[in-house]
């Protein structure tokens, strides 16, 4: 590979950050652009800038949809609630846009939501989430983003971090607590009988 192609290869797996205060997007336009450009993912901050992420790599793909086919398979067996994968998109209480690697939010509030709500990006913060530390992903960062959810409603989250085996747990009013190389995570009583086989995604 030369140094061109390196300098290309290492640009598209990276995330940009955009100032964008000074057009101040609505959230219709917000919804709009993530519509005409798929094949990226876009968040937004409180403060109104703008986060451009690239596709992930085969690895981290591979990892996201199997956390997200256990979550689902739970999910389908109780009936409690809906679970959601990398593509949704969440507005949450501080006005910030977000789209966790796997999250979950009960029936009772996926129902309260207008069937319009329901089609585009949610507006309300999952009770639960789980963010994949990507190669690319800047791990303070990362966490900023699992107490932004915490701070915004989240009553468990999950940040998987494969380059350490660590996995960070956050909870309402609780210190977060770390754990070094688990085979499994329990849902404990937000995903009751919900068991995450870290096995396959290590």
């Amino acid at each position: 590979m030369n140094h061109e192609q390196s300098t290309k290869t290492q640009f598209i797996m990276t995330t940009l950050t955009i100032n964008c205060q000074s057009i101040q997007l609505t959230d219709e336009q917000f919804y709009q652009l993530s519509q005409d450009n798929r094949d990226l993912k876009f968040e937004r901050t409180a403060t109104g800038e703008l986060i451009i992420m690239p596709p992930t790599g085969g690895e981290t793909g591979n990892r996201n949809i199997e956390i997200a086919y256990q979550l689902q398979a739970w999910s389908r067996q109780n009936n409690l609630g809906l679970a959601f994968d990398s593509s949704t998109g969440f507005k949450l209480p501080n006005g910030a846009n977000r789209s966790p690697d796997a999250s979950w939010i009960s029936l009772e509030r996926w129902n309260n939501l207008s069937v319009q709500q329901q089609k585009q990006f949610i507006p309300l913060c999952p009770e639960f989430v789980i963010e994949l530390r990507s190669p690319s992903d800047n791990l303070a960062a990362i966490r900023q983003k699992m107490e932004e959810y915490r701070d915004n409603g989240t009553r468990l989250g999950w940040l998987i971090n494969r380059q350490s085996r660590q996995i960070e747990i956050y909870r309402q009013n609780q210190e977060v607590e770390i754990l070094d190389s688990p085979m499994s995570l329990s849902g404990e009583d937000i995903l009751p009988g919900f068991e995450l086989n870290l096995e396959p995604i290590w």
